[in-house]
């Protein structure tokens, strides 16, 4: 008999998620080398001379390391998990959450990313870290890397458009599987790996002024990374079965601008690209819409035989689609033809960041996943960036956050419906962070207040938002009490 499931299953993963550059800090403690995190600046206090066409130069990253106490890297910092993540644990437990998505910091395992042993502290910290996270009830979901490439890297190398550098993370993720096989079950080797030109330095590490063509050099360091990517999710399938290996992207599907065919078409194109990766990672097989977009856009990738055979693998293919879902965009002709970003929705509301608020945009791409590959669906970072106000009681009454978080799990509800196979979903931030994209404190999105501002000052203190409270009844519900 056909059937409609009618809401969440009962062994549904609800979660939280953070990033270790985001919410450690503790940047030169128990030997953790630099990474591309740490030289990210508060965006008010960014040096004029940071950016050569709106890109990373290894001459910032070289000012940023000698950089004195006026300018400020907020990240180094950060909540200082590190020190603080048992009594932080304690209040996102009382939540009820299943599970706890956080990352691995590369360079607190390999300081310099081409050392020859790991390093022994980092490798500790990660053990107290995840028998924490058990202890208070919650399933790991890890990701092993999330914008933590040592600099080193950057600076000696081309990041990842190095060769030489997939044999460095291979080795990386080797030794945290080895180390943390049986506490983690759950594992994102490489988070948004679609995202080439958003926070494309972070997520490669391909610095402006050490390449000739730096469109060219930056699918190149992709095609590395989803080499080693498969390189190590092979490793981990043939020694470890259990494990469960994800392929995570940023939802960045779009809309056409118009009904005109044009738009339409530049669309879909604009779509298969932002497909490109889970392509090769679940599928096996390198598209030929993207031979067909370097050719139309001027891009030069080495691909060989021998590269082609790693993704041929059965072994070397993920087990499940993992997504962040933020805001959708709308695509023209014209934008694509230069090879623009999409631009906004005039229908649709926005954070005051410019994110546009688009809850059904997250069915649609939930549904034009799951079409496409098939496999369990996890939605790993979902939430509202927004000014928070502390009332004279201490009090938050971020409504505006519920009403985000409820309009969005609404939808996730009804891609269930759909027939889409979504297994957990994780708040971003549920405890607050510092922005990735900005280096802000003020661009809050848990349910947790932190007392710091964006210069890193206050007391640290930890209280509860309204929104806390709602998503504790939304959890304890099973997402059926969502009011």
């Amino acid at each position: 008999m056909l059937t409609t499931p009618k809401g969440f299953p009962s062994d549904f993963m609800w979660g939280g998620a953070v990033a270790a550059n985001q919410c450690e800090g503790a940047w030169d403690v128990d030997g953790k080398g630099i990474s591309v995190a740490d030289i990210n600046e508060f965006y008010d206090n960014i040096a004029v001379d940071k950016k050569e066409n709106g890109e990373i130069t290894a001459e910032y990253v070289r000012g940023a390391i000698a950089a004195g106490p006026e300018r400020i890297f907020p990240k180094r910092n950060a909540i200082d998990f590190y020190h603080t993540y048992p009594e932080d644990l304690k209040l996102l437990a009382g939540l009820g959450l299943k599970t706890f998505r956080t990352s691995i910091d590369w360079a607190r395992i390999f300081p310099n990313g081409d050392d020859a042993e790991p390093n022994e502290a980092g490798l500790a910290f990660y053990d107290r870290l995840f028998d924490e996270i058990r202890a208070n009830g919650m399933e790991p979901l890890v990701t092993i890397s999330h914008y933590e490439m040592p600099i080193n890297l950057t600076l000696n190398y081309t990041g990842w458009y190095s060769r030489e550098v997939i044999d460095f993370f291979v080795r990386y993720c080797q030794v945290v599987f080895d180390r943390f096989a049986s506490k983690v079950k759950y594992w994102v080797v490489v988070n948004q790996v679609n995202f080439v030109a958003l926070e494309s330095f972070n997520h490669l590490g391909v610095a402006a002024d050490k390449v000739d063509d730096l469109l060219s050099a930056k699918y190149q360091a992709v095609h590395h990374e989803l080499l080693a990517m498969a390189k190590a999710t092979k490793y981990a399938h043939e020694h470890y079965p259990d494990l469960q290996i994800g392929v995570m992207v940023g939802g960045s599907l779009a809309y056409a601008a118009s009904s005109k065919p044009a738009d339409v078409l530049a669309a879909m194109r604009h779509n298969q690209m932002e497909c490109f990766c889970t392509d090769i990672l679940l599928r096996g097989v390198y598209p030929g819409y993207a031979t067909r977009f370097f050719e139309d856009f001027g891009i030069h990738v080495e691909v060989s035989d021998e590269d082609l055979a790693v993704w041929a693998d059965p072994a070397a293919l993920g087990d499940f689609f993992a997504m962040s879902y933020y805001y959708t965009e709308m695509v023209t002709a014209e934008g694509f033809a230069q090879n623009n970003r999409g631009t906004r929705n005039p229908e649709l509301e926005a954070s005051p960041w410019g994110w546009t608020v688009d809850p059904q945009g997250f069915r649609f791409m939930l549904n034009m996943y799951y079409d496409r590959y098939q496999k369990p669906v996890y939605i790993l970072e979902n939430g509202l960036g927004a000014y928070d106000k502390v009332e004279e009681d201490g009090s938050i009454h971020d409504t505006y956050r519920i009403d985000y978080l409820r309009a969005h799990i609404e939808q996730m509800r009804e891609a269930i419906k759909d027939g889409v196979d979504i297994r957990g979903y994780y708040a971003w931030g549920p405890i607050d962070i510092v922005s990735c994209s900005s280096s802000e404190m003020s661009k809050r999105y848990g349910f947790i207040y932190v007392d710091l501002d964006d210069y890193g000052q206050g007391t640290g203190k930890r209280s509860l938002k309204d929104s806390y409270a709602w998503y504790q009844k939304v959890i304890a519900t099973n997402g059926e009490d969502l009011a």
